[in-house]
């Protein structure tokens, strides 16, 4: 899979980097105007989308190449003022805690002894400490990892909990205080204009895990949630107002902005579900493996009432000469591994354990983009017939199945309407980023000088992480939110042309 994924990516170097960034339109100060609002002191909160995060890492040139900085740039035409971020030390990435390592470098692309291009993670060691880092609060109060309950949190910034997990190791190097919240910081500035995007990681750590994690809805307890858990949609809303008002409580204006489809971005589209390709031989002798157990087991099961007949058909592998689905663990399916340990089958605990919740992938489950590791790999040299996806189920965290991406899609309508239902009521701009990105992914949309789509690498959207955008796909975010703020306000602030922004980096310093 690993070299699949070298040829998609292999179209390669050109036009992935460009020069130094260009208005969309020509800037005339006298011809921009600020409308309704007021842009002198702009305060930008969010997670890592917020942030510049890119490439698996925070490092300055990402930041530099964040949404809010860019729009800062675009105020300072009809009145904007200063705008600081908590820059990293370096274009690394890495992030240390007393010389612990607790965040690594980020990737770019190196090429392989055939001049394959491939992602890798860029070579040195950070310098970028916790603990000496300038305090805050800054202008750009994006912290990557964060979900919407974070921001409001007291002590997620205080450095003594992040190797514990209960703080983030991102707003423990800018925030005022041990026991400062995201947003306190935030409107510590008296900011005049702000905004908010959060929530995407509220489901993102669910998907990105093949729904490891559990759909927390019904609980309001966000402290009994594990990392990769879904929020529930009433502590969600309960979080997000309480940060919308405490922004407008000075009368300031904004935009609040919604969660796009997580699920179009790269890191699910870009390995095929159907991915095992096998000779008629091969197949043949795969299926005489699985005959008993599709003839045998899966009936004898349905007889004594431990699954339906339906679900013993979900469950049938098949493999066929050409590409086939990958056998994967689905752990929605009943868990069958003790019925078959116990008669009359009486099977050993691993092939009961192998057969508990197995069934073969189909079109409906999303691949995720780590897959292309380990799929068709041999994790046993000693045991050659050991395939994963063939012989050895795919993990249930490479896969994102439909019943999971039906928990996600729900969560997110739910997040959905309470922020354009609060950007409403607070008389607020909303930004329909899910629209915006939906367009990219379904074809791409046309910029200055080409078209941006999703496609992995290529499509000059997202970075090499295949969730986080590119500097372009920011710039291509930016203008998104500049036009509904200018709807909003009647202002005129320009925007940017999304092609003069780069792209994925090339860098041959890498290990």
């Amino acid at each position: 899979m690993k070299n699949t994924i070298k040829f998609m990516i292999g179209l390669a170097a050109v036009g992935l980097v460009s020069c130094e960034p260009e208005f969309d339109t020509p800037v005339d100060e006298g011809f921009y105007d600020n409308g309704d609002a007021d842009f002198s002191t702009y305060v930008a909160v969010g997670n890592s989308l917020t942030a510049g995060y890119a490439d698996s890492a925070l490092y300055i040139s990402g930041q530099e190449n964040s949404y809010p900085n860019i729009m800062a740039t675009q105020f300072t035409f009809v009145g904007g003022g200063e705008f600081t971020q908590p820059l990293m030390s370096d274009n690394l990435g890495g992030l240390f805690l007393n010389g612990t390592e607790v965040a690594g470098n980020r990737l770019v692309l190196s090429n392989d002894e055939n001049g394959n291009p491939f992602p890798t993670t860029l070579e040195g060691v950070g310098t970028t400490e916790i603990t000496t880092s300038a305090t805050g609060p800054f202008n750009n109060m994006g912290v990557p990892g964060a979900k919407s309950f974070h921001l409001v949190a007291p002590g997620y910034g205080d450095a003594g909990g992040v190797l514990s997990g209960t703080a983030n190791p991102y707003y423990a190097r800018f925030a005022t205080s041990s026991s400062a919240t995201v947003i306190s910081d935030a409107v510590s500035l008296n900011p005049t204009f702000f905004s908010l995007w959060i929530g995407n990681n509220d489901i993102l750590s669910y998907a990105t895990s093949g729904g490891s994690g559990v759909d927390q809805t019904g609980n309001l307890d966000p402290s009994t949630y594990g990392s990769n858990d879904i929020t529930d949609p009433n502590v969600f809303a309960a979080a997000y107002s309480a940060q919308v008002d405490a922004l407008t409580s000075g009368g300031a204006k904004g935009a609040l902005v919604n969660i796009p489809n997580i699920t179009s971005i790269p890191y699910f589209t870009t390995v095929p579900a159907r991915s095992i390709p096998l000779d008629a031989a091969t197949a043949g002798a795969l299926n005489a493996q699985f005959g008993q157990y599709n003839t045998q087991v899966l009936p004898g099961l349905v007889q004594f009432g431990v699954i339906t007949a339906e679900e013993a058909a979900s469950r049938t592998i098949n493999f066929v000469e050409g590409v086939n689905f990958p056998i994967i663990v689905d752990t929605d399916l009943t868990d069958v591994s003790g019925v078959l340990q116990g008669p009359p089958l009486n099977l050993p605990p691993a092939t009961a354990m192998l057969l508990g919740q197995l069934r073969q992938a189909n079109s409906s489950d999303l691949v995720v983009l780590p897959a292309s590791s380990v799929l068709g790999s041999t994790p046993d040299p000693s045991n050659p017939q050991g395939v994963v996806g063939v012989s050895i189920p795919l993990a249930n965290q490479f896969v994102l199945t439909s019943v999971e991406q039906e928990r996600v899609s729900v969560a997110a309508q739910s997040y959905n309407a309470t922020i354009q239902a609060l950007a409403a009521a607070n008389d607020l701009a909303f930004v329909d980023a899910r629209s915006a990105l939906a367009d990219v992914a379904a074809g791409g949309v046309a910029i200055d000088g080409g078209v941006l789509t999703s496609t992995y690498v290529t499509g000059g959207a997202f970075s090499l992480d295949g969730v986080h955008p590119t500097a372009r796909g920011y710039a291509f975010t930016t203008n998104a939110i500049i036009e509904a703020i200018n709807k909003k306000y009647n202002a005129t602030v320009p925007t940017v042309a999304p092609g003069s922004f780069p792209s994925v980096t090339l860098e041959n310093n890498v290990n």
